[in-house]
């Protein structure tokens, strides 16, 4: 495998004059034209009409295909989404985050992609997305969409021309060895060996049986490399004109308006070994670089999924945002209470100790990898169900709703892979509200009951619960984009507080069975206004919360406040900052620190 000098090759990455003579020597005199549009993009940062600060908000997840159809071919689409857009501003979310849009070779979930600049026919046109900006933008909605810097779809006409001919200009756009495999037997990523044959496939094997031996080849023969296996081969991400061609195709999508990306997989842009593979200093390097391509456009917002060293990503010179995996594991173990929920909600507590504030939160997404629904892993406990949600919707960090997620969908049991996780938004009862013809996959088993229609008549409903926590995101800058100050884990309760320019919230979640008392330290002499539950409405506080979250019964909940002898008027904190908050179980109370 061809490797340049580790330094020189970084240095050559990222100066204009390598870029350039990287893509002159690609298209040479005498070379056949590009199979795809490789065309230099100029910049053309135009201004941003989203407020500062949007990307605070709540994002959303959206597979498109399984969000809304619009024409009844049973696949979701970009005008499907546009007529959904209402609802996403009346749930309050600020962003969305599109799964991959662009011509794709498996034409399901995206990320073989065979064409970076045009959308999968499937989903609408250009046209379609330029209109999909403009109404989301209207309503002060940012879409971002994936990029995936790290591969390409085997069919992809640029990987078709380079297997077909080894002296084709796109040969060195992949990276190739003709090393035996028997010297490439120590590459081991995930259990196999990422050099392929040209045609060559993976075996499904029964789970835990051995994979067949890889098949041999003539001395020499050429193999291609896949850390994601050999329906997507990696670019060379060390060719000058590879690097190039994935600025311009940033910024095609950048001078359309678009408000930013999430970079796939970023940790695996160059392997230097079959040692050292994983997470190198160049795609770090690489990655930083990208980010600050994106960011030369007004108020662009760049995330990146990195699952090894995401806080390292989150560094303003790499990412400047990275999902912060593991903090999910902990906040489902802590809302599912029992024996074990103490020590998550003392991990919970510390995360944001120490990982950076601008990190990308969630409870579960579109890979298996990351937890089932958040429905299946609850088991359907609605109460727990919302005391994940409250915690990491109040937590520091930008929060990612997986479509569904709000209405308590859950995954479709018997499907392959991620595909249980990737059903069609249960919009009614029947299926009919996502298409007026056959869903290409199995709705959701519980949409009869969860459903956005169903829901939203529910006063009480998860739908609803999301809406009051979205609410209190956007009404409140300290919980949008505040500070992170004296969190506390008291066994199963979890207190912390956020300040933002003299504005000074408290969070506090009781994830017990029984009614319990939060004694955080607060400023001397605080008096607590309750945000949530609202003050002023029928009923004490804790009733209120007691309802909200479906936790306890009134009765519980205001003996709980009568025993603490307070009401929610009289919580203040004493001349020290001492204060006792009563709890109904598996409830969430917020207080503004006046």
């Amino acid at each position: 495998m061809k490797r340049a000098p580790l330094a020189a090759s970084i240095a050559v990455l990222m100066s204009a004059a390598g870029l350039a003579a990287g893509m002159n020597a690609a298209i040479a005199a005498g070379h056949p034209a590009p199979p795809v549009d490789l065309s230099a993009v100029p910049e053309r940062p135009g201004r941003s009409t989203l407020p500062e600060g949007w990307q605070h908000g709540a994002f959303i997840e959206i597979f498109v295909r399984g969000y809304q159809d619009s024409d009844g071919d049973g696949v979701g689409d970009l005008r499907g989404l546009i007529g959904r857009l209402d609802y996403l501003k009346d749930l309050g979310i600020k962003g969305i985050w599109l799964m991959p849009i662009t011509a794709s070779a498996d034409h399901d979930h995206g990320y073989a992609i065979a064409d970076d600049r045009a959308i999968e026919p499937q989903y609408g046109t250009l046209a379609d997305f330029d209109e999909l900006l403009r109404e989301a933008h209207k309503r002060g909605i940012g879409v971002v969409m994936d990029y995936i810097l790290n591969h390409a779809a085997r069919e992809h006409p640029l990987f078709q021309a380079a297997a077909a001919d080894p002296k084709s200009p796109w040969r060195d756009w992949f990276v190739w060895s003709d090393a035996p495999l028997s010297t490439l037997k120590d590459w081991d990523i995930w259990g196999h060996t990422p050099w392929y044959l040209p045609g060559e496939e993976v075996p499904q094997v029964a789970e835990g049986a051995s994979a067949p031996p890889k098949p041999d080849a003539p001395a020499g023969t050429p193999r291609y490399f896949a850390v994601f296996g050999p329906h997507m081969p990696d670019f060379n991400m060390r060719n000058p004109a590879v690097v190039r061609y994935h600025a311009d195709s940033l910024r095609f999508w950048l001078n359309r308006g678009l408000d930013g990306f999430r970079l796939d997989a970023v940790p695996h842009l160059i392997e230097n070994s079959a040692k050292d593979w994983n997470d190198q200093p160049e795609s770090r390097q690489l990655t930083g670089w990208y980010t600050q391509q994106i960011k030369r456009y007004p108020r662009r917002y760049v995330v990146c999924e990195a699952t090894a060293e995401p806080r390292v990503y989150t560094r303003d010179e790499v990412c400047g945002s990275a999902f912060a995996f593991g903090l999910e594991r902990a906040v489902i173990d802590a809302a599912k209470g029992g024996q074990a929920s103490a020590e998550a909600v003392a991990q919970v507590a510390d995360f944001f100790k120490t990982a950076p504030l601008s990190m990308a939160t969630m409870l579960s997404n579109h890979d298996i990898f990351a937890g089932k629904r958040a429905w299946d892993q609850f088991g359907g406990d609605e109460s727990r169900y919302k005391l994940a949600a409250a915690t990491y919707l109040l937590l520091p960090g930008t929060p990612f709703i997986y479509y569904g997620e709000e209405i308590g969908q859950a995954g479709v049991d018997g499907l392959p892979g991620d595909e249980p996780l990737r059903a069609p938004m249960s919009w009614n009862a029947d299926g009919q509200g996502f298409s007026a013809g056959k869903p290409f996959r199995p709705v959701s088993p519980n949409a009869a009951s969860h459903n956005a229609q169903a829901q939203a008549a529910d006063p009480g409903s998860l739908l609803n619960f999301y809406k009051a926590m979205l609410a209190l995101r956007n009404s409140q800058p300290a919980i949008a984009r505040g500070s992170y100050e004296a969190p506390l884990a008291q066994g199963q309760v979890l207190s912390f507080q956020r300040a933002w320019r003299g504005q000074r919230v408290l969070v506090v979640v009781n994830y017990g069975d029984e009614a319990a008392t939060a004694t955080p330290t607060l400023p001397a002499k605080a008096r607590l206004a309750s945000l949530y539950p609202a003050a002023g409405a029928a009923g004490s506080a804790a009733t209120q919360a007691a309802s909200k979250v479906g936790a306890a019964d009134a009765a519980d909940a205001t003996n709980a406040a009568g025993a603490a002898g307070m009401s929610a008027a009289d919580l203040r904190a004493d001349a020290r900052g001492a204060v006792s908050i009563p709890l109904p179980a598996r409830s969430v109370r917020v207080f503004r620190l006046r």
